[in-house]
């Protein structure tokens, strides 16, 4: 039997997400923007309802494409508000489309979204080594800090114990508990 973490031991979709995908090194803007987009949702609900709406949510968002969810304008967001498959929470839609429109801004600004978050970590994944999932934090000053300056720059729904979730499965931090066959210390 492999070991994983106990969180992802709870159902198939959290274990398939957990091996392929939380705590791996990502670089892609798209692929960022869609875990900031999905985070954001998330607040107040469980990340397993944001998996099993994902799919629906790559629709709705164009694959989340960031210069077409930039563009969303006021029949979009009723439209979306519509979705079923989605979360139809106004003001996350709405923060969405903000943070869609800043995050173009940090390209600009830093060739990157990836140059830019990975830079508070400078471009290396912080390896945690926790025994048990009660050790690990739902924030830290790193993610205050990120949190503080996404806020700075105009993002939405990017509180400090979001962005530390965001930092998880980006792999910015690498928090698999250390007998998890995902742990780099089992690789």
């Amino acid at each position: 039997m492999i070991n994983r973490c106990e969180w992802a031991q709870k159902s198939e979709i959290y274990s398939k997400y957990h091996d392929e995908e939380w705590g791996k090194p990502l670089h892609d803007d798209q692929k960022l923007f869609e875990f900031l987009i999905l985070e954001g949702m998330q607040a107040g609900l469980s990340w397993i309802t944001i998996l099993k709406k994902r799919e629906a949510f790559r629709s709705a968002y164009e694959n989340f494409d960031v210069h077409k969810v930039a563009r969303f304008d006021m029949q979009k967001v009723e439209e979306l508000m519509m979705d079923a498959g989605i979360i139809r929470n106004r003001m996350k839609i709405e923060a969405s489309i903000t943070n869609a429109k800043h995050f173009l801004e940090v390209v600009l600004e830093f060739g990157s979204f990836d140059r830019y978050i990975w830079g508070f970590v400078d471009h290396q994944s912080i390896v945690n080594r926790w025994a048990k999932l009660s050790e690990i934090p739902a924030k830290t000053e790193l993610s205050d800090r990120i949190s503080a300056d996404l806020k700075r720059r105009g993002f939405k729904f990017v509180g400090s114990t979001i962005v530390y979730s965001h930092l998880q499965a980006t792999g910015m931090i690498n928090d698999h508990l250390v007998d998890c066959f995902c742990h780099p210390d089992n690789q």
